[in-house]
């Protein structure tokens, strides 16, 4: 969440920014930040993640974040109201402030935008569409930029993962924001004490979704990518790997037990392994298998480390 943060994460094997969440330029503060702040913001991103890429997503307030000195309202449940956005393309003005400052970055190094929270094919259009309106700015301006910067759509929402095949036709990239998708698919708020043991990653819904949207990805000839809580568990992890993942966003410290999970497994074990998973009915059956397939080839000391909620 902070530049300052880049070091630690390239020294713990970080080679790109998958996911900067631009959140933190708006918080705890009485005024919005403008443009030559996103601009230094973004052009310190890339430059000291140079030679990676940084993907910079767009403004994802509202649910539990909020703007200061900005009311949305007495909004009954925020997690499906005006956030994200749909807040941005409601707050044109803030929204290309934005935009002004992300594309003026984009020449100092490899840079791409992802919009969140898309529900489906309006609402990535009218997003491209006002980028579009900054960009012609520029050019009238010559205020130089990446003309070929690269767009791309969170998939959090069902609506996305049910269209990524008309999505994949409008963006460079996805992105899998498992957090909300879990939340949103089985309905549940992973907070809430009282429901929040139906918060199952490996739920068959969950994984028939990820399936759906690799292969709608494919399909597209689009780069996916995959971020959240799942992207950094390695059991999780592998299972990912084997339904097609291969660009995972995690907090550096989940870095390297990751990458040294991925480096003993086989693609092709975990493609079978996966594979296999959809021939099971619960998420007690899936994480009782997983379990069993990293206990026949990894140390007994990794298959500890298994966080209890994957224990069946």
């Amino acid at each position: 969440e902070m530049v300052e943060e880049i070091s630690s994460a390239k020294s713990h094997g970080a080679e790109g920014i998958g996911l900067y969440r631009t959140e933190i330029l708006y918080l705890n503060r009485k005024d919005l930040p403008g443009e030559e702040e996103h601009y230094q913001t973004y052009r310190k991103l890339v430059e000291n993640i140079s030679p990676g890429v940084a993907t910079i997503r767009t403004l994802d307030i509202g649910g539990d974040k909020f703007l200061p000195n900005y009311s949305t309202g007495n909004e009954m449940n925020p997690a499906m109201g005006l956030r994200a956005i749909r807040f941005s393309i409601k707050e044109t003005d803030i929204f290309k402030t934005q935009l002004r400052g992300i594309l003026r970055a984009s020449v100092h190094g490899k840079l791409r935008i992802l919009f969140p929270m898309i529900s489906g094919i309006e609402e990535i259009r009218r997003a491209k569409a006002i980028l579009e309106e900054v960009k012609k700015e520029f050019i009238r301006a010559k205020v130089p930029f990446d003309r070929g910067i690269k767009i791309g759509a969170m998939i959090e929402i069902p609506s996305a993962s049910v269209t990524a095949d008309l999505l994949g036709r409008e963006v460079d990239f996805f992105s899998i924001g498992t957090n909300d998708l879990i939340q949103y698919a089985l309905a549940v708020d992973r907070i809430n004490e009282h429901v929040s043991y139906l918060y199952e990653p490996l739920h068959p819904a969950i994984l028939r979704i990820v399936r759906s949207v690799v292969q709608s990805a494919r399909n597209a000839g689009i780069p996916l990518a995959i971020c959240g809580e799942m992207a950094a568990e390695p059991a999780y992890v592998l299972v990912l790997l084997g339904l097609g993942l291969e660009e995972f966003s995690m907090n550096p410290i989940a870095i390297p037990k990751v990458k040294k999970v991925l480096r003993m497994a086989k693609a092709i074990e975990t493609r079978s392994m996966a594979e296999r998973l959809f021939q099971f009915s619960t998420a007690v059956e899936i994480k009782r298998h997983v379990r069993r397939w990293m206990a026949e080839r990894f140390s007994e000391d990794l298959v500890k480390s298994i966080p209890e909620e994957l224990k069946a």
